[in-house]
């Protein structure tokens, strides 16, 4: 489990909520303004805003604390990270495609993970001015005001988000579930379980630690969890930072949505 003291965690939250805020004015000044785009490699945008938020907060964040590692989504993985006891995880913007298209679904992406495990966390969805923050043991917050999540006794009616094969997939046992469809940005639809829109949140196999780390603490926080539809926990800061398919909710829902899809 991690082992930095609730001071340490306080402070590094505050940073990181700090630091998106200053970011949200960059990459509001291109949200639908026809931002320069190229292709990566695996066939995913990444805009001239994604760049500027993505130097930006390397800047800042470091020059607050040069002893972490860094890990971003637009950044050329260094694996000195992984001899750092803390390490920055940043997704300048999750869900570009959205951003690209004009929509509010776009977020930024700020843990801090110690010990494979998200122990600050800052999401922010700037078009809405929203902030997610959590710190590991001091809970979750919106916009200031602490989120957690209700017991719900089964499955019938959930809200989910997420690709469609899965919400096919537990459309068949649970056909009363109600589909909030495909929020573009992973971190924001696992927060909008914390935060109560959505019951379940699915992802797809190939998500990065960049995509999650952020929003796993945010949703844990809040008394939920992510995991695998296998039902294990996730680990950061590892050599792969890929990840198999996964599930956000309540611990109980999520195991018995796992169990009703069946193996994935």
């Amino acid at each position: 489990m991690p082992a930095a003291d609730s001071a340490c965690i306080d402070e590094d939250t505050a940073l990181l909520s700090d630091a998106a805020l200053a970011a949200a004015s960059i990459g509001l000044s291109f949200f639908r303004r026809d931002p320069r785009v190229w292709k990566k490699e695996n066939d995913s945008p990444v805009s001239e805003a994604d760049l500027a938020i993505d130097r930006f907060l390397k800047e800042r964040l470091l020059a607050a604390r040069p002893n972490y590692g860094w890990l971003s989504e637009e950044t050329e993985d260094d694996p000195a990270r992984l001899g750092c006891e803390r390490v920055f995880v940043v997704d300048p913007i999750d869900g570009t495609r959205g951003f690209l298209a004009g929509s509010d679904q776009w977020t930024i992406s700020l843990a801090v993970v110690e010990g494979g495990r998200p122990v600050a966390a800052a999401l922010l969805q700037p078009s809405v001015s929203h902030l997610y923050t959590a710190g590991y043991r001091r809970g979750t917050f919106l916009d200031g005001n602490r989120l957690r999540l209700q017991p719900r006794p089964s499955l019938a009616g959930v809200r989910v988000a997420g690709p469609a094969v899965l919400i096919s997939r537990l459309s068949r046992p649970v056909p009363t579930l109600r589909s909030r469809g495909y929020v573009a940005s992973l971190a924001l639809r696992i927060a909008m379980v914390a935060d109560g829109t959505l019951d379940l949140a699915f992802a797809r196999g190939g998500s990065h630690d960049w995509d999650l780390a952020a929003a796993d603490l945010i949703v844990a926080e809040a008394g939920g969890t992510l995991e695998t539809i296998d039902g294990a926990p996730i680990t950061y800061n590892r050599p792969d930072a890929d990840h198999d398919s996964l599930v956000a909710g309540l611990p109980a829902l999520t195991r018995a949505a796992a169990a009703a899809i069946g193996p994935y």
